[in-house]
């Protein structure tokens, strides 16, 4: 039986890994969205949006197909693996990300960087400059969700990764191995690990998102 230490220390790494995949690809989608009007937006959006609505089985099943040997995605060897745990939980978590950051980018005044452009910044360096610092809250609290989604993720990841201990176990398959098991005992204690580390995971979030020393409530 795999320990409940590395249990909990492989789900945050796969957790930490899929927040960064998942920030790579949901802050320009984000912002896109927020920013521009272009052909096959809405199809993009609810695309994008879609793994939200489905039962995460379905998602595991679509991408079991996609990932087996015959499959499209079959050259990325990635069943029973880590990639297959980095892979599932970033299409589940990516959805959160992206309406977050989107929301966060809707709230900077795009005056604001027309002012920036005017004063010889190119977009780039607008962004950096002007957009990602005022948006950064709401990215940080984007962040902390899409690692509370992957710590928490489990039907896309035991159909595409397996429940293998020592191997794609995480915290959420070993509640579910220890509870069909009978083990009461150690599902409950998973489980309180589980809801220590969403709490300090949603407490951060709150932290780091307050209004800095003297700005408004």
């Amino acid at each position: 039986m795999e320990s409940l230490t590395n249990i909990v220390a492989m789900t945050v790494l796969w957790a930490t890994l899929t927040t960064l995949i998942v920030l790579i690809l949901a802050i320009p989608l984000g912002y896109s969205l927020a920013r521009y009007d272009f052909y096959g937006k809405q199809v993009l959006a609810t695309l994008t949006s879609l793994p939200l609505v489905l039962p995460p089985t379905a998602v595991g099943y679509l991408l079991l197909r996609l990932l087996a040997d015959d499959g499209a995605l079959g050259f990325l060897d990635a069943l029973l693996s880590w990639k297959g745990i980095l892979i599932a939980c970033s299409i589940m978590s990516l959805p959160l990300v992206v309406r977050t950051a989107r929301v966060s980018f809707e709230g900077v005044d795009p005056r604001l960087e027309q002012m920036s452009r005017t004063l010889g910044r190119s977009r780039w360096q607008t962004f950096r400059a002007i957009t990602l610092p005022l948006a950064s809250r709401g990215l940080i609290a984007a962040a902390i969700l899409g690692f509370t989604r992957a710590m928490g993720e489990f039907g896309a990841t035991i159909i595409v990764a397996g429940n293998i201990p020592g191997r794609t176990q995480t915290l959420a398959s070993a509640i579910y191995s220890a509870q069909q098991s009978g083990n009461t005992q150690r599902a409950n204690l998973l489980l309180l690990v589980a809801l220590l580390v969403g709490f300090v995971a949603v407490f951060l979030s709150e932290w780091l998102s307050r209004p800095a020393k003297g700005g408004r409530a």
